[in-house]
């Protein structure tokens, strides 16, 4: 009795309770910190892009490989809301809660308003939607759209495909998802599809070409509303090289449908192992697959259950045959994962409602344990990956925030500002409001290298110290040749990494002491030749160089770092400065034998160094073993000079 009135309150009252409560979460995680992360690069751009003119926007939107909806759509609410990180990417947050929001709709059209509730809550949590869902581009509405598609689609082919405002609406809202992203068309592939599966059985039993006709017609209506794109769009997706890279068939799938399941964002110490969940998620996509034996009359039309797998299955395939693999490129799926949500929410109500006509406790409560264990797990893995997302810094966007502030607080007049690739400037001179000059290198896009070494070594001639953000320079500066001119001209002083931007300081030495021989052998192979230093008197903040020759006499297995190091009469560190060799560019393992290799090292003086004489040193030590240093005449440092600190 008490069992048969739980059931009927859980359909009366909870089914009808989830999606209130489903939409609540997907809203809190969305806007919970929403500007606590700096904007990074291409969060820029689109800032950058929606303060043009309308006609300025849609030029450059035309040399980019985005088309111009978000772009546009984003200018509008920008005109009203300001440029604040929260104002930007609220847009995103919202699509994110109006696509939960669709997915709950297909789940009730398709199965039952459980099903609805029990998918959205895996897209509301699932930190693959929140992550895009808090940044200023344009993949939340990709999957609003791709999720608002597919449930039109579904309600026009229940009603049986008749001609209407359904089929006219379904016509728009794919236009609007291509002049959103040139990956929407493997939504319309996927939809297409499902159509033809739909109105196979129908047109062999009644012969009726009315449905596939009102399909044309809606087909037509989109090409004609994005017809002053398409010639653009077949352009920029022609000639934009490739991408992707080849990966092994089982590995890519694997990494794809973890990211469509659990989310981009896991793995720290306290968390459900990601493999048990993806385990769980498969158990009850597996599950939702299945015919619902439950409601035979009810769900007759057994198109329905391949309406959630055929997106997910259709875009997996798509993005692997078409070389588009590459992490970076994994955000074209997200209006994969609707698919996967449905199925993973029809799993769970499957499971816990399998039991309601059985007569046997034990048997009726083995699927609803099971319903409620793997939900359990879900959920707890969801709230430690959304922590994980929120604090953990090895999952934080680029901090062009932290980068400027830095800059900002150490600049001094004789300084310089290198951007390596030049389309780090929207995003870096949103933070940075100072007066440095800033110089984007290389110039245009790129190519020209010898252009951009007597650019780059002008800008080391004309400035004392040079800020340098590498980013991207793999696609702009492939050859490296920003930063092989800094290292043989200039003297690197730190580096550090802000998420994937590297912020490297220089110092340009104009007048170097005369190199003094050393000979001095470390180890078995490796010998200092001669060293040189920029002067032996400094005063505190100003900035020390060392000029090294190296030379091995047989090829090296090992990688090795160099330290340089001041110390007081103590003995006691002072500052140092580590690096391998060139900068980290001359790697001890690609040394041949009797070549001369070019070290440089700038050591900042700490500002509050009493006066007084310090001695400074080197050493060498293996790069996974700091506490193995190479023994150098008996010790394992050489000293190389003393150095007067003065006012």
């Amino acid at each position: 009795m008490i069992s048969a009135l739980w059931r009927g309150w859980i359909r009366a009252r909870g089914y009808a309770l989830l999606p209130l409560v489903v939409l609540l979460l997907a809203a809190a995680v969305r806007l919970h910190q929403l500007e606590a992360q700096s904007l990074w690069n291409d969060e820029g751009n689109s800032l950058r892009l929606v303060e043009r003119t309308v006609p300025d926007l849609l030029e450059a939107a035309s040399q980019d490989i985005h088309p111009p909806g978000y772009y546009l759509l984003l200018k509008g609410w920008h005109t009203l809301a300001g440029d604040s990180e929260f104002s930007l990417r609220f847009p995103s947050a919202l699509f994110g809660i109006l696509t939960t929001a669709c997915v709950i709709a297909l789940g009730r059209a398709l199965f039952a308003p459980g099903v609805g509730g029990l998918a959205g809550l895996v897209v509301a949590l699932n930190t693959f939607s929140v992550y895009y869902g808090q940044e200023a581009r344009m993949y939340a509405l990709l999957q609003l759209w791709a999720a608002a598609s597919l449930l039109v689609l579904v309600l026009w082919l229940k009603r049986g495909a008749p001609w209407g405002r359904l089929l006219l609406l379904w016509g728009v809202i794919n236009a609007a998802g291509l002049y959103t992203h040139y990956s929407y068309p493997f939504v319309m592939l996927v939809e297409g599809v499902i159509f033809v599966l739909w109105a196979l059985p129908d047109w062999i039993e009644r012969r009726s070409l009315r449905p596939l006709i009102g399909f044309i017609l809606a087909s037509g209506l989109t090409l004609l509303l994005f017809g002053p794109q398409l010639g653009g769009a077949l352009h920029q997706i022609t000639s934009w090289p490739r991408t992707g890279y080849d990966v092994k068939t089982s590995e890519g799938l694997f990494t794809m449908l973890r990211w469509l399941l659990i989310g981009n964002i896991y793995g720290v110490p306290n968390q459900p192992a990601a493999g048990s969940v993806v385990i769980w998620f498969l158990i009850f996509g597996l599950v939702g697959l299945l015919p619902d034996w439950l409601r035979i009359v009810y769900l007759k039309a057994w198109w329905r259950r391949l309406v959630p797998i055929m997106p997910l299955i259709g875009s997996l395939i798509l993005f692997l045959a078409l070389g588009l693999y590459r992490e970076a490129n994994l955000k074209f799926l997200l209006p994969a994962q609707v698919g996967a949500a449905l199925c993973v929410g029809r799993g769970i109500w499957l499971l816990w409602e399998i039991g309601s006509p059985l007569t046997f406790i034990f048997w009726e409560s083995v699927p609803r344990l099971v319903a409620v264990f793997g939900t359990v797990a879900i959920l707890s893995f969801s709230k430690d990956a959304l922590s994980n997302l929120y604090h953990n810094p090895a999952y934080a966007r680029d901090d062009y925030r932290g980068v400027a502030a830095l800059i900002t607080a150490e600049e001094r007049p004789g300084d310089a500002i290198i951007l390596d690739a030049p389309n780090q400037r929207e995003v870096f001179t949103y933070y940075y409001r100072a007066g440095l000059p800033i110089y984007p290198l290389p110039p245009g896009l790129g190519g020209d290298d010898p252009a951009t070494a007597t650019l780059t070594s002008d800008i080391i001639q004309s400035f004392q110290r040079i800020f340098v953000l590498f980013w991207g320079e793999g696609e702009r500066d492939p050859n490296r040749i920003v930063e092989k001119t800094l290292a043989a001209n200039a003297f690197e002083i730190s580096s550090a990494w802000y998420g994937s931007v590297r912020l490297v300081r220089y110092a340009s030495m104009p007048q170097m002491g005369t190199p003094r021989a050393l000979n001095a052998r470390f180890g078995e192979h490796i010998t200092l030749m001669s060293a040189a230093i920029s002067s032996s008197t400094l005063a505190p903040a100003e900035v020390l160089g060392v000029s090294f020759q190296w030379q091995t006499d047989a090829p090296l297995e090992t990688r090795y770092r160099v330290t340089v190091q001041l110390l007081n009469s103590e003995g006691k560190l002072i500052n140092q400065r580590d690096a391998e060799p060139g900068s980290n560019m001359a790697l001890t393992t690609t040394w041949k034998p009797g070549e001369a290799v070019l070290d440089t090292h700038g050591l900042i003086i700490p500002v509050n160094t009493p006066p007084g004489v310090y001695t400074l040193i080197v050493a060498l030590y293996d790069l996974n073993n700091p506490a193995s240093r190479l023994m150098v005449q008996g010790a394992d440092a050489l000293t190389l000079s003393t150095v007067q600190i003065g006012p």
